[in-house]
């Protein structure tokens, strides 16, 4: 222990194995295995990673994993075509929410897969219109998924031969589409050899992208699925769909009209999904076969040999430049077409914001004065139902307040004509008591000879012209005595007449009060009544011109 202590002191380098360690050249094994299996690992990744990235593409692509495409896309490399990819992604469906944001999710997406693409495969690299199809793919899948799958399509049904030597295939496609338009459809095969119009500059596009740049988007989901079914062939069954359904009208342009309708009339007219069924279903009616195609290439390249044998290489050189120069230009106009109509559509989209944005601000203030409302309308409605509440208590009270009067009024109305009916029972009985108390005195006075001479027949006392003479003080007397009895009778039965009229006066008096109890009953209801309607009349009336 301490002679290890007493070395390690003396100078002597550490070693994780001692025995390892050689003094002669002073350094340790283990160290040297350890840096010499480092450079191993990193030697042999590098040369992984250049395999994948520059071998792969050239080996059969059925033989390239997905593992491998996965490994190539996660791991980007610097693209020399970064300018032309950046400058195509602004003009890729701008005007779809996904891609219409600079620097959003879609462009960024839509941008490393056309950038992993060229370096993927450097042969072909990045082609402008590729980045359509790479966008059609990212609206149904993640990015990876697109990657793979926009490979699969360019190597396995081989569009990327399309952009080889020279575009030596996609010619060979024209010249396919040109035989087939001479069957098909004869009158406009002919038409369009009158006015000079090849297939190359009207169809270049439906090839290299697959439709996509210029077709809506629900037609080249239909497009690419019969693609992935079907192959490359279905590009034919389209285009000759797409000449055949607009033949009329294109057999009454000329050159510079048949160019203008496919630029810019033939994409609108698919706008309607209807008429994209209709165009989809007689593409898939339509049979071509692939022998048919394959004698059409074979007439194609007999047809370049024998030109190439037969031209003289400068005129061959300068067709294919006048060629190329035309294609330019075409390519250059449709690159002008693409971007005034991104400029167009991203000054739509500005304005429709704005318009959208005023929109918002004026439901905000619309939806604030509707709340300012809404808040009125309901404290007036509470203070209307505290007002109804309150007029209803009141009504109530008044309502049992007249109940109440009009029971006692008519117990009391009741009573009256009780007494009433008790004093004229009274009444018609005194009276008739009377009668027959007159009766019996009339009776008595015509019984007696004395009183007879002072009583005629209705009862009333004569007048004597003379006294007579012999009358007695007894005579006298009982006279008295009858006079007041009669005068008695007649007190009495003036007051009994009185107290009638009295009792008259009274139930009159009853009745008036009564009436006026009624009166003030209904006019009661009424006033609340009409309280209430001029109420429910006023809100309605102030609500009405709110909304107004």
């Amino acid at each position: 222990m301490n002679s290890s202590l007493v070395g390690n002191q003396s100078g002597r380098p550490f070693c994780l194995l001692a025995i390892s360690y050689l003094e002669t050249i002073n350094f340790c094994l283990l160290e040297v295995v350890i840096i010499v299996f480092l450079m191993v690992l990193i030697i042999s990744g590098n040369i992984i990673v250049i395999f994948v990235f520059h071998c792969a593409p050239l080996l059969n692509h059925h033989t390239t994993s997905y593992f491998i495409q996965t490994m190539a896309y996660a791991d980007l490399l610097e693209s020399p075509q970064d300018s032309a990819i950046t400058r195509d992604i602004n003009r890729t469906f701008p005007a779809h929410d996904y891609f219409k944001d600079t620097g959003g999710d879609g462009q960024d997406s839509l941008y490393k897969i056309c950038k992993a693409y060229s370096v993927y495969d450097e042969e072909i690299g990045y082609c402008q219109g590729q980045s359509f199809l790479a966008a059609v793919l990212l609206l149904h899948m993640p990015e990876e998924q697109a990657f793979s799958v926009l490979v699969k399509i360019m190597f396995d049904y081989g569009l990327r031969e399309l952009f080889k030597q020279n575009f030596e295939d996609l010619h060979c496609k024209f010249y396919q589409l040109e035989r087939l338009m001479q069957e098909y459809i004869p009158d406009l095969y002919n038409h369009f050899l009158d006015i000079s119009l090849e297939a190359h500059m009207y169809a270049s596009q439906w090839f290299l992208t697959l439709f996509t740049a210029k077709f809506p988007l629900y037609m080249v989901f239909h497009i690419i699925d019969l693609l992935l079914c079907e192959g490359i062939s279905v590009i034919f069954n389209v285009a000759l769909g797409l000449l055949k359904t607009t033949k009329d009208d294109l057999l009454l342009t000329d050159f510079e009209g048949a160019l203008k309708f496919f630029r810019v009339q033939l994409p609108k007219r698919y706008r309607s999904e209807e008429n994209a069924k209709k165009l989809m279903e007689l593409a898939c009616n339509m049979k071509i076969s692939q022998k048919k195609l394959k004698k059409y290439e074979k007439e194609y390249h007999t047809m370049r040999e024998q030109q190439a044998q037969q031209e003289d290489p400068i005129e061959r050189y300068e067709r294919e430049n006048r060629r190329l120069q035309e294609a330019n230009m075409r390519l250059e106009q449709e690159n002008d077409d693409l971007a005034h109509e991104l400029v167009t559509s991203k000054i739509a989209l500005r304005k429709d914001l704005d318009n959208a944005e005023e929109k918002a601000d004026a439901l905000n203030k619309e939806l604030l004065m509707t709340k300012q409302k809404l808040i009125d309308a309901e404290e007036e409605k509470r203070r209307l139902e505290e007002e109804s509440a309150q007029l209803k208590e009141m009504c109530r009270r008044e309502l049992d307040k007249a109940e109440s009067e009009i029971k006692k009024n008519s117990s009391i109305i009741g009573d009256y004509k009780q007494i009433c009916s008790q004093l004229s029972e009274r009444l018609e009985k005194q009276q008739t008591a009377n009668k027959a108390e007159i009766e019996k005195i009339r009776q008595k006075v015509d019984d007696c000879e004395h009183c007879r001479e002072f009583f005629n027949k209705e009862g009333r006392v004569k007048v004597a012209s003379s006294a007579k003479e012999g009358s007695d003080e007894d005579t006298d007397e009982e006279k008295e005595t009858l006079k007041n009895q009669l005068r008695e009778m007649e007190l009495e039965l003036a007051q009994t007449k009185l107290q009638l009229v009295e009792a008259e006066c009274k139930i009159q008096d009853l009745e008036h009060h009564l009436g006026l109890a009624l009166n003030e009953v209904q006019a009661a209801k009424k006033t609340w009544f009409n309280r209430t309607i001029s109420s429910i009349k006023t809100v309605t009336g102030v609500q009405g011109k709110e909304t107004c």
